[in-house]
């Protein structure tokens, strides 16, 4: 079975790399110690330079898939969420605790505010309690349409859904049909008409440039979604983990799902073994260069891989230790 050569994932701390050679043979190595690492971003047009976000130190940029790094701001900020755009590379999002947002239009060398996200209405009702005791609200994920440039949205934890047209010099409300407490959120990596979330509340997903969306939750054994994905070749397929409660699912008994939806039909559960899952499967990516192709990063740091739209299974052969939401395949 075909594997990606590196994957990286954050813990709140530093980056797990881990790395294949050529006889398949892998080591796995800490990078950014220390530093306070919650999230991260691949370049789409050059995936060996990767972006960072951290815990008051910025954001920084490594330009040899992870390997090392430097430092590029915005200085003094928990940066929470990262997106590239993949019209431009050197455009790049940057979502804070608390929540705000900056973009950079010189890959990363200076960072400017888009202030109307602090006009947005009802923004005095968010409110996070995932991290105590600030209990301030945060942009957990920000995805760019692959089709237009202008159409950003970023997800709040706990808050709200927002959609810009306009590169973020305007922002709506809510968007209706998504959930408010968004976990995770991606567009598709071709086609602008569809965009997927997971959340409190379960799966949701967007249509037409994320202008309109619907609950996805027919099939679901729980309501308390962590993570999506979708296929890079056929965007009606696409997966999502789910747990019973915020308490239950990051533990060592999570009580886990992870469902795949084809084609419109309801969810229906995949996986190494008969759920609930004893681990939530925390982070899930696809690979651009691959269909089919899904990788499972679970909280406790194992990953499992599938190359057949998750029918069958194969966990590979090293630990990451500690996930946090964010795991890349470059």
């Amino acid at each position: 079975m075909t594997t990606a050569k590196t994957l990286l994932a954050v813990n709140g701390r530093s980056i797990t790399r881990a790395t294949a050679d050529g006889s398949g043979n892998w080591s796995v190595e800490t990078v950014l110690d220390d530093q306070g690492a919650c999230c991260l971003a691949a370049d789409p047009h050059n995936r060996q330079v990767v972006y960072a976000g951290t815990n008051g130190s910025g954001v920084y940029r490594s330009g040899d898939g992870g390997q090392t790094w430097a430092t590029l701001g915005p200085a003094g900020h928990i940066v929470k969420a990262l997106a590239v755009s993949p019209h431009d590379p050197d455009v790049i999002y940057a979502g804070t605790k608390p929540a705000l947002l900056f973009v950079s239009r010189d890959g990363g060398q200076s960072w400017h505010e888009l202030t109307a996200f602090r006009r947005i209405r009802g923004r005095r009702l968010w409110f996070s309690p995932a991290e105590p005791p600030d209990w301030r609200p945060y942009v957990q994920a920000i995805a760019i349409s692959p089709t237009d440039p202008q159409v950003v949205l970023a997800g709040i934890e706990f808050g709200a859904v927002v959609r810009s047209s306009d590169g973020g010099r305007t922002w709506s409300n809510h968007v209706r049909g998504t959930l408010r407490d968004c976990h995770d959120m991606k567009f598709h990596a071709s086609s602008g008409d569809w965009v997927y979330e997971a959340g409190g509340g379960g799966a949701a997903v967007g249509r037409g440039n994320g202008r309109s969306w619907r609950k996805a939750n027919a099939g679901l054994a729980k309501r308390y979604g962590v993570a999506c994905a979708a296929d890079p070749e056929r965007p009606e397929i696409w997966y999502t983990a789910v747990g019973p409660s915020p308490a239950k699912s990051y533990g060592e008994q999570a009580e886990a799902y992870l469902y795949r939806a084809a084609g419109g039909a309801d969810w229906a559960p995949i996986g190494w073994q008969p759920h609930p899952l004893p681990q939530m499967p925390i982070a899930l990516v696809t690979d651009p260069a691959a269909p089919g192709h899904l990788y499972a990063g679970l909280t406790f740091g194992t990953v499992w891989h599938s190359a057949d739209y998750g029918d069958t299974w194969q966990k590979l052969p090293f630990n990451l230790g500690r996930i946090w939401r964010t795991m890349l395949v470059i």
